[in-house]
């Protein structure tokens, strides 16, 4: 869990409760140390949260406190809703119930008149076609810096076993491709998601090593690291 979601769900869990609760429920509830908590907690009051009680007392937070609410324009709420059906419609099934999620949350945030404009927006993006099988792989394995071993087919049908270093994917309207250093070629290549036939993991992983990671190869396309990348596949 992120630090900001877990300093959200503090708020939430004292939210919940009438008595002062203690730093070791919290962590228990949250899957961290109490050192963890004490140290969420302190900061949270240096933010101006009203958090009362003591370390060895409890926590409560002083009643009528809320969350400001999140404040979107038309616009905003319309484009949240739209990148979450094109996630719902082209990501693996776990990324489409976040996106799902994503939307309920926002809804049950949201001042009650702006509500309706989940529902109102009339963007659809439908679905053609399953997402690519090894997606979900693929993620999986940028996220833990794994290696990949796949067997790729190329367009005019000629068959590859290679190993990979994942380093992004990247979506482009229909089709998935994966940038990653190839093991084969020494050096980056660009797969589409769609022409491997399988993709799992070997059981190693790897490190970002100089002229070998994601921001080198944007740099070497000429793309900004610190932008939205775009890449030709």
């Amino acid at each position: 869990m992120r630090r900001a979601d877990r300093l959200f769900q503090i708020i939430q869990l004292l939210r919940g409760r009438r008595r002062a609760v203690t730093a070791r429920w919290l962590a228990e509830q949250l899957e961290v140390s109490e050192r963890t908590i004490y140290r969420d907690i302190r900061d949270l009051v240096a933010t101006g949260t009203p958090i009362e009680g003591a370390a060895g007392v409890g926590y409560s937070l002083r009643r009528g406190y809320d969350l400001p609410p999140l404040m979107f324009d038309a616009e905003e709420i319309e484009a949240l809703v739209l990148g979450a059906r094109v996630v719902a419609a082209f990501g693996d099934e776990k990324l489409a119930r976040a996106a799902r999620s994503i939307v309920s949350k926002v809804e049950a945030v949201l001042p009650k008149a702006l509500k309706p404009k989940l529902a109102e927006s009339a963007l659809y993006v439908p679905r053609l076609g399953e997402a690519p099988e090894g997606l979900l792989t693929v993620r999986v394995a940028i996220t833990a810096k794994q290696k990949l071993r796949v067997r790729y087919v190329k367009e005019d049908g000629e068959v590859s076993e290679r190993v990979l270093r994942p380093l992004g994917a990247f979506f482009w309207g229909r089709r998935w491709t994966v940038t990653a250093w190839c093991e084969l070629r020494d050096g980056f290549r660009n797969f589409r998601l769609d022409r491997m036939e399988s993709v799992e993991p070997t059981g190693e992983t790897f490190t970002d090593e100089p002229a070998r990671s994601l921001d080198d190869y944007l740099r070497s396309i000429g793309q900004d690291v610190d932008e939205d990348p775009v890449v030709g596949g």
